[in-house]
């Protein structure tokens, strides 16, 4: 389904499996429970978000379990012709009236500088605005943190030079999904 936004009903029970050229992002399984344990509780990873890591692999199946009832685009990245989750991306905070939600992303380690991320954001900025009818993305992303701000910069944000009021390590990335090619 395209154009508009989509109801929650229909994506409660037709969840968005989104195919890019390399990649397939899919929901989240159970089955994911070491790559999600490897994600949540890497600390290169974690260096630059705000959250308790996983300290064990039933942290990262309670995360699952979350994230499976409660989120209707919250992807795991696998390579086509693997199911091995290397990664996560989703939308969050999403307004239907405001038309705007937030991106978050993680990538594990060994498959950083691939172009996987971009390619993976690129889907789901096309699914946010076309499927969803959202007109404007943010993204929070560590100052110190290079790649992230390299990556939304590459995929057309803006960065502010505004820091949040909150987090003052924190600087806003935002595109306006008119202006996507």
């Amino acid at each position: 389904m395209s154009g508009g936004f989509v109801n929650r009903d229909y994506l409660m029970n037709n969840f968005p499996v989104l195919i890019t050229e390399r990649f397939i992002l899919r929901q989240l399984l159970d089955e994911d429970v070491e790559e999600a344990f490897l994600l949540r509780s890497d600390k290169l990873i974690n260096k630059y978000l705000d959250r308790q890591p996983c300290v064990t692999l039933e942290d990262a199946f309670n995360f699952i379990q979350k994230v499976k009832s409660s989120s209707l685009s919250y992807w795991s990245i696998a390579q086509k012709g693997e199911d091995k989750l290397i990664g996560t991306i989703c939308l969050f905070n999403i307004s239907k009236e405001l038309k705007t939600c937030e991106i978050g992303y993680e990538l594990l380690a060994e498959y950083h500088g691939k172009g996987i991320m971009k390619e993976a954001a690129k889907k789901v900025i096309e699914f946010a605005s076309q499927t969803l009818d959202i007109e404007t993305i943010e993204a929070y992303t560590h100052k110190e943190n290079e790649s992230s701000i390299n990556l939304l910069k590459a995929l057309g944000f803006v960065v502010a030079n505004m820091v949040d009021e909150v987090n003052p390590n924190l600087i806003l990335g935002r595109l306006d999904t008119s202006n996507i090619e």
